[in-house]
């Protein structure tokens, strides 16, 4: 109750900028997550193998960090507001344009330069968020927002679930440009950061030199969101592809387990980003990915596909809730001068070096006689305890105010 009269209690424009959060994510990861469904699909169109396509998935994924220091570097200059706008409209138009990939060498350059402008949004979407809502609701909004992600990938699930049969790969990706008229909403209703009006009127102060200045805490960050990354990717990207190949279900069944894996996400997401006010950051992320170990035999290796279904939803629960925080952890963490472009760039860095994970995946499974059981389950396994233990050594600033600076490590 004390988290919906503390909502109730926003303004409007604290209300439209965590709205913003939460619907950019989740139509960039919709847009992310229609190539997952269709990789098999696109693989027999071009005549190439499936780990082959799912390079695209790698060179998304890699090109991610330099958008986010590109496009979070001029946000830092220009405002949160304009930028947002800039980076929705690019990754939707270039998500439209993946479908009119003549071969698939053309499919791959989209897929990196859609990667390019994925990268900035979130960044820049979280940093106008937890700059306008109050600290006591950090942990709630940071668990909306991060929900978007789950929620795209269930709508990109029922997108494919409802279409795919009648529409094909390529007519599919016209939906992508559906996120452009988030640019609308952002246009007329959302303001500007106060926190980047206030600091505006100070002498200019220079992003990058702040990333230098705290390359240690950026360093373990980087190492934190590799682990979050291999935990949501390793978990999420090759899922449907498991289903496809080694289940051998159809278009239907493979969507409704989706749907379920991310109702199951979504229902993580807004349960440990409230829960880590109370007991912390670091602490919840802890809890969420032990959570993921027992779950790993009913997710991977059920006989039937009602058990499967009820372990990708626990699995996607547990994976979601450890993500939950990280909106709000990094962007406490982070230098005010560099908010905008410190926490997406870490996070995309952490990005680039799990970005082989997919091609790792599904190269694992092809050796094992298309086992993705094993290759799943190998990443999953090794994952939630590498980031239970590296989150439990780090820092933690629950609170702090947001025009605060960082004291740089000794």
């Amino acid at each position: 109750m004390g988290v919906i009269a503390e909502w109730r209690g926003l303004t409007k424009p604290q209300r439209t900028a965590a709205w913003a959060g939460y619907l950019g994510w989740t139509l960039d990861a919709f847009d992310y997550f229609l190539l997952v469904f269709m990789l098999k699909a696109i693989s027999e169109s071009f005549h190439a193998d499936l780990k082959a396509v799912s390079e695209a998935l790698f060179l998304t994924l890699a090109a991610r960090p330099f958008g986010a220091l590109v496009f979070g570097w001029m946000a830092e200059r220009f405002g949160r507001r304009p930028l947002l706008i800039v980076v929705i409209l690019a990754f939707s138009v270039l998500s439209a344009l993946s479908g009119a990939a003549a071969s698939l060498p053309q499919l791959l350059l989209i897929r990196t330069l859609f990667g390019f402008a994925m990268g900035g949004e979130w960044g820049i979407g979280a940093s106008l968020a937890m700059e306008t809502i109050p600290p006591k609701l950090r942990g709630p909004v940071s668990g909306l927002i991060q929900s978007g992600y789950p929620t795209g990938y269930l709508l990109a699930s029922l997108a494919y679930f409802l279409f795919f049969d009648a529409l094909g790969w390529r007519a599919m990706f016209l939906l992508g440009l559906a996120p452009a008229a988030l640019v609308l909403f952002v246009r007329v209703h959302v303001s500007e950061s106060p926190t980047y009006l206030s600091r505006a009127e100070r002498p200019r102060e220079r992003p990058l030199a702040a990333l230098a200045q705290h390359w240690k805490l950026a360093l373990y960050l980087v190492v934190l969101m590799t682990a979050f990354n291999f935990f949501s990717h390793g978990t999420q990207d090759l899922y449907p592809t498991f289903l496809q190949k080694q289940r051998h279900y159809g278009t239907h069944l493979t969507g409704a387990i989706a749907i379920v894996m991310n109702l199951g996400a979504i229902v993580g997401a807004v349960i440990f980003g409230p829960l880590s006010e109370r007991i912390g950051r670091r602490r919840a992320i802890v809890i969420a990915s032990l959570l993921a170990l027992p779950v790993i035999p009913l997710w991977a290796w059920a006989p039937n596909s009602l058990l499967l279904g009820l372990g990708a939803f626990l699995m996607q629960a547990a994976v979601q809730g450890a993500w939950a925080m990280v909106p709000a952890h990094l962007n406490e963490l982070s230098p005010a001068a560099a908010r905008a472009m410190f926490p997406g760039f870490v996070y995309q860095l952490g990005n680039l070096v799990a970005s082989r994970n997919a091609p790792f995946q599904a190269g694992l499974a092809e050796r094992r006689g298309n086992d993705y059981a094993f290759a799943l389950t190998a990443v999953v396994g090794v994952t939630a305890v590498v980031l239970a233990l590296w989150t439990s050594l780090g820092p933690e600033r629950r609170g702090q105010a947001l025009d605060a600076e960082v004291p740089a490590p000794e």
